[in-house]
């Protein structure tokens, strides 16, 4: 079946790094945009970093374009999202989707909205805490 699974989350200290991974299987993920998005209780969704097809556009939320780095491997059909100098506010479900060349229009739009039928495949999200 088509899937696509977060891992890397967990409990990390302010100031403190992880290396998300959102890999595929089933599809070819070098086929779509890939998005970044994360929910903290009570609120509401976010786009946090985005990555075209290519690999050549991306796009970073303003509280985190100084310290997140997404790229992608296409021999490992994954995407990563670096974090670093995690903050307490990072805390959140982090979830990855992707959207195909149909429906996407650039990574900035991708980014600024969550509009969950827009894309093709969603993951089921890991949790990253921040907390000392």
């Amino acid at each position: 079946q088509s899937q696509l699974v977060e891992s890397g989350g967990g409990l990390v200290q302010p100031g403190g790094s992880l290396r998300l991974s959102c890999a595929a299987s089933g599809f070819t993920l070098s086929l779509y945009a890939v998005g970044w998005f994360r929910q903290a209780p009570g609120k509401e969704p976010e786009g946090v970093s985005c990555i075209s097809v290519s690999g050549g556009g991306l796009n970073y939320a303003d509280s985190v374009k100084d310290r997140f780095s997404v790229s992608r491997d296409n021999a490992k059909n994954t995407v990563y999202l670096q974090l670093n100098n995690l903050k307490p506010e990072d805390t959140a479900v982090y979830y990855c989707a992707a959207q195909s060349l149909v429906k996407y229009t650039s990574v900035r739009a991708m980014c600024t909205s969550v509009p969950r039928d827009e894309y093709d495949f969603w993951g089921q999200g890991t949790q990253v805490t921040v907390s000392s």
